[in-house]
């Protein structure tokens, strides 16, 4: 007999081997509790464009680094918006869904970022630094991410690499936020172990730094995870906007946090379902 409830697609690569991360624990979890309210079906992300047709909506969750099935990211892109897909999050993001392009928009427009460059004209627009970062435009994961110094800046083969000064940076801070709204934050105090995670309780400023951010991307449905450091100065810096796949780190939090987390994803899944179709 068929079911009155959502159907879910839940999209992760249960086992890409992600450092100092356990995909799968994470995604047992979300499924586990999802399940309260949706019938949910798993699938690797080389199956979702086959598959989600059969369901109301398809969440994207960890599901490795899109460089190792670009195209067929590309083609699942491409379905779900010619069908009217329902997809969480939605495929109008701007941050590193879209490639890390973003940051170069974002320097050029005064936001608090690493400055980054893309040309070998622009180099002089970046400060000194002991050395730099050379990264993919369409780099995830570390994958391809190098450290120069300035000289050999020069011999870099420009066009789909950005540039950014090393900075030396007290320690790293995420934010999560579900639609808009904030969740909880944590902080890598040791700067060498970024995935060695604590509660980090953000003070007025440090939600309206990352707020910017959400605010300035384009999806209204979601999980968005903004990545940030604390500069030499005491100022904080974005690192990356994630908005495709970030991973929660959920063991984490405390229990009550994690009901909260859960609480609010499912609510905005019921909202991004109910809504009409473009």
């Amino acid at each position: 007999m068929p079911s009155a409830r959502p159907r879910v697609l839940y999209v992760s690569d249960l086992t890409y081997p992600a450092k100092g991360r356990r995909y799968g624990d994470e995604d047992d979890f979300l499924t586990s509790r999802l399940r309260d309210e949706f019938d949910v079906a798993v699938c690797h992300p080389l199956d979702a464009a086959s598959l989600m047709d059969g369901f109301d909506v398809v969440v994207v969750r960890n599901s490795g680094p899109v460089l190792n099935y670009q195209a067929q990211y590309d083609a699942f892109r491409e379905r779900a918006i010619t069908r009217g897909v329902r997809v969480y999050n939605e495929l109008s993001g701007k941050g590193d869904m879209s490639g890390k392009g973003y940051l170069l928009e974002l320097t050029a427009a005064g936001y608090p970022v690493i400055p980054t460059v893309d040309r070998a004209q622009d180099l002089g627009r970046l400060p000194e630094a002991d050395a730099y970062v050379v990264k993919p435009k369409l780099g995830a994961d570390s994958i391809g991410l190098e450290f120069v110094s300035r000289e050999r800046l020069s011999e870099m083969a420009y066009g789909d690499v950005l540039v950014q000064p090393r900075i030396d940076f007290r320690y790293e801070v995420s934010f999560y936020f579900v639609d808009r709204t904030l969740q909880y934050a944590l902080y890598a105090p040791q700067p060498d172990r970024r995935w060695a995670l604590e509660p980090y309780e953000p003070t007025d400023a440090d939600r309206e730094f990352a707020q910017r951010f959400v605010d300035w991307n384009d999806i209204a449905y979601g999980i968005q995870r903004v990545d940030a450091c604390r500069a030499p100065g005491g100022e904080l810096l974005l690192v990356e906007l994630e908005d495709l796949n970030p991973y929660l780190s959920l063991d984490v939090l405390s229990p009550d946090a994690r009901d909260a987390f859960v609480a609010s994803m499912k609510s905005s899944l019921r909202k991004l379902i109910d809504r009409e179709r473009p």
